[in-house]
């Protein structure tokens, strides 16, 4: 009989199995021991009161290395009748049937893809058998978790930053229709199909290419984003600029698309900063007027000449020349007069050329890409709509892992 080829695949799954299998026995036993209702110290309650073990109640736990049953002591107090299973508390499964490994990977594979790709994906390569729906319950306990503990966050210590750049910029998030009642939006019938997620980054130079270009720092950039207000927004910026070293910094530099909220932030928190209107924001206001002011066959030619003044941060003399092309009355003048205004009002923070002789950026390219990855990834996927509560949640996920954060919020939990 001739020999069967091996099946090494088949022999690595068994063998993991068993591994599991073997593992799970002895987390069981482990676990028995903290169970028990043996205590050195007498269980107090909140009023004071010693609580009795009233024996045990058994649960099923999921860990890495499978379910396992969980048999431990519950607590009563004689006085008020509060409960409570110190063996849950102690273990960090209060309330829940997953250990805080399985926590962890269901938070990151829920915020990476979709709650229904991670049960299949978390089943796939580590045979954690969840639901989508516990993963998305899981995720947003976390996101929610992961949000006060930035708040708690020191600042950064008192080391010199060259120059920090804080940048912030608007995307939309698909969302429920019961989240968007009575919401305006640029659907045809004025409805909105989704909420306004704010996106804000921050990141340091300290040095300029062989071009004389400025270079961002390595591994310095990290990300805030939230569904809110722009006052609480402005808050959330504030924070992260302030713990990566605002103080700090030699110079800061603020990039933003010129709206009038941004504008608000930029002066209520970043009154010392060199604010700057992102030059690729700029164009596309230029491109607008140009369209509202110029016939087809003088575009091309007229709007090159237009955009090196814009380069340049002439704004004086482009609008000059804009002037004389105004149409006399109309739709069109109303519109182009409005865009005219856009560059008046933010004439000081488009002198782009300056601000490249002192070596600095003047596009917006860092928050523009974060936006795609932050929120464009994950929450605008289709099919996708959200809930605010759970998008919020999973941003604050995203964000944490994007900054190199996520580890060091677990790793403060178990300390804790």
């Amino acid at each position: 009989m001739a020999d069967r080829t091996p099946d090494l695949e088949a022999w690595e799954q068994a063998v993991w199995q068993a591994a599991l299998q073997a593992g799970a026995h002895v987390l069981e036993t482990v676990l028995a021991r903290i169970g028990t209702g043996r205590r050195e110290q007498p269980l107090r309650c909140g009023c004071g009161a010693v609580m009795q073990s009233v024996g045990r109640r058994e649960k099923a736990l999921t860990t890495l290395l499978g379910t396992v049953p969980y048999s431990r002591s519950l607590f009563v107090c004689p006085s008020c009748e509060a409960s409570c299973f110190p063996g849950d508390r102690q273990l960090d499964i209060e309330q829940t049937g997953f250990s805080p490994g399985v926590r962890r990977r269901m938070a990151r594979a829920g915020s990476r893809e979709s709650f229904g790709e991670a049960e299949e994906d978390l089943w796939f390569y580590s045979r954690i058998h969840v639901s989508r729906r516990d993963i998305e319950r899981i995720a947003e306990q976390v996101g929610q978790q992961i949000e006060c503990w930035q708040v708690l966050q020191p600042p950064a210590p008192p080391t010199t930053v060259p120059t920090l750049y804080v940048s912030f910029d608007g995307t939309a998030a698909p969302m429920r229709r019961g989240e968007l009642k009575g919401r305006k939006g640029k659907q045809a019938d004025g409805s909105a199909k989704g909420r306004e997620v704010k996106v804000g980054c921050v990141f340091t130079q300290t040095c300029l290419n062989e071009e004389g270009f400025p270079v961002r720092d390595e591994d310095s950039t990290t990300y805030v984003a939230g569904i809110e207000s722009s006052t609480l927004f402005g808050d959330r910026i504030y924070h992260e600029a302030l713990g990566r070293g605002l103080e700090q910094a030699r110079r800061v530099i603020v990039l933003t698309d010129g709206a009038a909220y941004n504008k608000t932030i930029v002066q209520m928190h970043f009154p010392g900063a060199q604010h700057i209107i992102d030059l690729y924001h700029a164009r596309e206001h230029l491109h607008l007027l140009a369209d509202l002011v110029l016939s087809p066959a003088l575009l091309p030619a007229q709007l090159d000449r237009w955009s090196l003044l814009l380069d340049q941060g002439a704004i004086e003399a482009l609008l000059k020349e804009v002037q004389d092309r105004l149409p006399h009355a109309g739709k069109r003048r109303h519109e182009a007069l409005k865009q005219m205004r856009y560059f008046e009002k933010n004439t000081p923070f488009m002198r782009y050329a300056q601000f490249r002789n002192q070596g600095l950026f003047v596009g917006s390219g860092v928050i523009e890409a974060g936006c795609r990855t932050v929120v464009g990834q994950r929450l605008k996927q289709p099919g996708m709509f959200w809930s605010l509560r759970g998008a919020h949640a999973i941003l604050q996920i995203r964000c944490a892992i994007l900054s190199r954060r996520f580890e060091a919020f677990w790793e403060s939990r178990s300390a804790a």
